[in-house]
């Protein structure tokens, strides 16, 4: 009898994503994705909205410099309005600035 020689398995790894903002690497689930989409610049919790996305980490200065900068206009290749701009402020985390 021949036995087959089979490989240990291994953990799937999981993707990596860069927060647009400080440019720290994370697990893509721990990341938020925004996406451009027809009707402006959506938070896609799941992930897989069809569009041009970008990730943000949970950091709130983040996302305080993703809002009043262009850093967004240019990694989502549009140009942010103000009412994205609020929608994004009131998807912000709340966590306490330090």
């Amino acid at each position: 009898m021949v036995k087959k020689h089979t490989q240990p398995k291994h953990p799937k790894p999981t993707p990596q994503r860069t927060c647009v903002v400080c440019r720290t690497r994370d697990d893509k689930r721990t990341l938020m994705r925004l996406v451009r989409t027809e009707n402006g610049v959506l938070v896609d919790p799941s992930g897989k909205m069809n569009g041009r996305g970008a990730y943000l980490c949970d950091n709130p200065r983040c996302w305080d410099r993703a809002v009043s900068t262009t850093i967004l206009n240019k990694a989502l290749k549009t140009v942010l309005t103000d009412s994205d701009r609020q929608q994004l402020q009131q998807a912000m985390p709340s966590h306490d600035i330090l």
